[in-house]
This record gives C-alpha cells, structure tokens and sequence, in this order.
C-alpha cells in the first residue's frame, strides 16, 4: 500500500472518532515516531509503495486507534516544549496548554542565577524537566506517588541528560517538603467526576485516573495541600505556580487568600484560565 491509500483507510475508519484534520494528524505522528521520517519524508512518499514492515506498523496502529488508544501510548512518545519525553500508562499525557506554564514560569525567572525548584505531581516530568533545561543552574526536585511514573520520568532525565532528584511521596501525606524552594509548581488532578462526560474516551480510557480526577465536594484538595506545605517550604519572595481547573478559578483565588497568598489567575491561548501564580502576602 501506498502512504495515499493509508491516509483514505485512516479516514474511513477512525472517522467516527476523530475530525478530518486530526486523523491526518494522527497518521503523521505514527510515520514520525514509528517509522521514523521526517516531515518532508512524510510528504514525499505519498505514492511510493511502503515495505511490509511499514505497512504493519500502520496497520496495528490504526487498529489501536479504534480503540480510542491515545497515540502518544503508541508511539511511546510525547513532544513537549521542544523535546521529546517517553509516556506510558502510567502517566499522563503532556498537554500543549502546559506548555503555557512551563513558559510562563521561565519568563519571569530567567534572569535569576539560583533557583531552587520542585515539581509536585510530576508524571513523565516534562514540567520539571523542561525547566531545568531552559534554567540548567536551577535544582530541580521531582515528586510523584506513583513508583512507575517517577521511575519514567528519571527515565526521562537520563535521556535529556538532566540531573535532577526525586522523591517518591503521595502528596497528600506530607507535613512538611525536604527543603525551602524559590519555586514550587503543579499541575495535580484538577478533573471533577461531574466533568467526566466532557472527557474524550482515548483519555478517560486509558489516562491514569489517579492523575485525572478528584471528588467534586473536596475538589481543591491538592492545591490547598501544596499551598499549606509552601507556607513553610516557600523561601521570602517564592512562588507557587498551579495549572487549574479552568472553571474553578474563582475558588482557586477565594483559596489563595485564605491561606494568604497574592493570587492571579491567567488565561491559555484557548481563553480558559488554566494558570495561576501564588506568591506570600
């Protein structure tokens, strides 16, 4: 078969799954990071005829996909903030609205010599990660309650040839974080189960639910948790940076100034408030 006939086959069956432009997508992502072309391989081999190989590793990547199986747990890859982090089942997929954070975060710190920083929840680790990349003088902790997903992300620390430590500790059992930081970060699970029915089903089949969601009547559980820690972990002039909910950014500010903090919320490119940025008053 040729690139031409697969691009028709994808669309025919995941169709009623995904829109148009998506499923080109999809299709682009698996030659990328399985076949292992380049963007101009993908548009040159349109109507070459592909090896047997090939035309099995799209075969059994489509069939995923009707599953509703995300392609980042196929291909074993995800791409966030210019480089690319091993995903797994055990940890959420990097999300292109974090990147938001990650960025936000390195502008307004850049310019500091020393910072030392902890990533709270940290999954595959991109959030971390991609800060000690860009801030390579920073330290940077990485704290996760699941042991397979921290052990993906010193994974991928290794392989960005990043030196960072890690503590495995659920969150919630803490009276107190190992050392005094200048930035505490998280994106905690923020999902209420009332929202479940907004979740695609590649994500609320296949993401961890323990990264995902909380109960609705205890649904700032872990921001309340980190903010308590930083009142006693943050050094004079730290900040805390969150991703939240974007329909609880009222309550998120109502948070921070019960626990007295300065608080502010900001918007992604999508409009939603998804960030937000604590500092002591």
């Amino acid at each position: 078969m040729t690139l031409n006939q697969f691009k028709t086959l994808y669309q025919e069956q995941l169709a009623p799954l995904y829109p148009e432009n998506e499923i080109y997508s999809l299709l682009q992502i698996v030659c990328e990071d399985l076949l292992n072309w380049s963007h101009s391989d993908f548009m040159r081999n349109n109507r070459e005829e592909m090896n047997h190989l090939q035309e099995e590793v799209l075969h059994k990547s489509l069939r995923d996909l009707r599953t509703s199986k995300p392609v980042q747990y196929i291909t074993g890859k995800a791409h966030f903030y210019g480089h690319e982090f091993a995903v797994n089942e055990h940890t959420l997929i990097p999300r292109q609205e974090t990147e938001e954070l990650v960025h936000m975060i390195i502008k307004n710190h850049k310019s500091e010599t020393y910072l030392n920083m902890i990533d709270i929840g940290t999954g595959t680790g991109c959030i971390g990660l991609s800060l000690k990349d860009a801030m390579p003088s920073c330290s940077m902790t990485l704290v996760d309650v699941s042991k397979q997903a921290l052990e993906t992300a010193q994974s991928n620390a290794s392989h960005l040839k990043t030196p960072v430590k890690t503590i495995l500790q659920d969150v919630l059992r803490l009276k107190e974080l190992p050392e005094k930081y200048d930035v505490i970060v998280s994106n905690p699970p923020y999902v209420r189960n009332l929202e479940k029915q907004e979740i695609h089903d590649n994500v609320l089949k296949n993401e961890p639910h323990i990264a995902l969601f909380v109960d609705d009547s205890n649904a700032l559980i872990f921001y309340r948790k980190i903010l308590e820690l930083a009142q006693n972990s943050l050094k004079p002039k730290g900040t805390v940076y969150f991703e939240i909910n974007q329909y609880l950014s009222e309550e998120m500010k109502a948070l921070g100034t019960e626990l007295a903090f300065d608080s502010e919320v900001f918007k992604d490119l999508n409009g939603n408030y998804r960030m937000m940025k604590c500092e002591r008053i």
